[in-house]
């Protein structure tokens, strides 16, 4: 039997062994952490976001520059056949009001448990605490335990590693260095759904950090000039921002940072009111109410919104109306660099699409497959990753069984 090993037991390289298996390979599973999809389960500590369920062209645009490269997969396995997949281990799914899909009880542990019995079942075996040490001379692949050194003979092999981001549950980068002595072009790894850096006042920091900042409206610039508006909420941090809508702009904020040295974002605190009604309703006669008052009453910007106003703005802007009203609606942060990659929530960079075929196999090294996210793709929170790590893996998986098939007893 054609036999297929998949190093790295997160979301992509389950689904490749779940896709070689169905393919009719012998499958094996090695994973270097004491159990398989440990970020996976974390990542659905909050709900777990499988996809989205937008039209699949909106869907696709979510890649940004790498669509071309990641669109054949999710094409193949799209967030449709990701809910049936769902549901055939008995994990129904629901649209929130987002649009973002999720199983009906939140949680990953159901599915990740239904998943590897089902694994188990189709005959695929696990082996944990083995840490992938590249090839020997006979182009075997070879692990370190706590115990040994071991080698495995593969016909072909499913590359699913991680990226950079939350090391401390497996995802290390450390295969960048053992790919770059097989002289596979790999573009640097940066964090992705990141937050920033912000040079706080010490008061401010010390009064707001962990609050979160809701239903905002942020503005970001491209590195092209392009503004991107997007709306939701953020968290206050002791170094800057972080959360939802920051992640959205993050990689163009990034970009810029890289270019420019800082980034601007503009917040629009009180983004269901018009400036020419925030103008008007500021504009009423303050009496002797205080100046925080008088901004919840008539803005309603109040803790948190109001503290990042009066961080920002000078106390002639408070003392005029027009200008206050402006700034409620466009208050600038400076932003100075990204938070390091591993407290990221992804990572952008990793293997180059130019080092792969179309079938996500190494040019430099034939049988061997990548899938997930140590590849060069990136899109934000929202279903978005999961998908593109799942159908990458599930495209990688059955291509490798059938190279495995065609190319018996192949060195690796």
């Amino acid at each position: 039997m054609a036999r297929v090993v998949i190093i790295g037991g997160g979301p992509a390289g389950l689904m490749a062994a779940e896709a070689a298996a169905s393919a009719g390979a012998h499958v094996e599973v090695y994973d270097a952490m004491p159990s398989v999809g440990r970020k996976f389960l974390l990542a659905g500590k909050g709900g777990l976001n499988l996809t989205h369920s937008e039209p699949i062209e909106a869907f696709l645009s979510r890649y940004g520059q790498q669509r071309a490269f990641i669109e054949p997969a999710i094409r193949s396995f799209p967030p449709s056949a990701l809910r049936d997949w769902a549901r055939e281990m008995g994990v129904n799914t629901f649209v929130g009001t987002s649009g973002r899909i999720f199983p009906t009880d939140l949680k990953a542990a159901p599915l990740l448990r239904a998943w590897l019995r089902r694994l188990r079942q189709a005959g695929v075996q696990f082996h944990v605490r083995h840490r992938w040490r590249g090839w020997d001379e006979e182009g075997r692949v070879q692990f370190t335990t706590p115990q040994e050194l071991v080698r495995a003979h593969a016909d072909a092999v499913v590359l699913a590693l991680g990226g950079g981001s939350w090391p401390h549950l497996g995802s290390d980068a450390a295969w960048t260095h053992i790919l770059t002595e097989h002289k596979v072009l790999i573009a640097p790894l940066k964090p992705a759904n990141c937050g920033f850096d912000v040079r706080w006042s010490e008061h401010f920091r010390t009064k707001f950090a962990g609050q979160p900042v809701k239903t905002v409206e942020v503005t970001a610039k491209t590195v092209d000039g392009i503004v991107i508006c997007q709306r939701g909420e953020f968290v206050v941090t002791e170094t800057g921002v972080e959360g939802g809508v920051i992640y959205t702009v993050s990689s163009h904020v990034r970009d810029a940072i890289a270019t420019e040295g800082t980034a601007a974002l503009w917040l629009d605190l009180a983004p269901d009111r018009s400036l020419q009604q925030l103008t008007k309703d500021l504009s009423r006669p303050r009496g002797k109410r205080t100046m925080a008052t008088h901004l919840t009453r008539c803005a309603g910007v109040a803790g948190v919104k109001a503290g990042l106003l009066r961080e920002v703005v000078s106390k002639d802007v408070l003392a005029d109306s027009a200008r206050l009203a402006s700034a409620i609606k466009s208050i600038s942060l400076t932003l100075t660099a990204p938070r390091p990659l591993a407290e990221a929530i992804s990572t952008a960079g990793g293997v180059s699409c130019e080092a792969l075929d179309n079938r996500l196999m190494l040019r430099a090294r034939s049988g061997v497959f990548c899938a997930g996210e140590m590849l060069d793709w990136e899109a934000p929170t929202g279903g978005y990753l999961l998908t593109g790590c799942l159908a990458t893996g599930h495209l990688a998986g059955t291509a490798a069984a059938a190279w495995a098939h065609a190319h018996p007893a192949q060195p690796t």
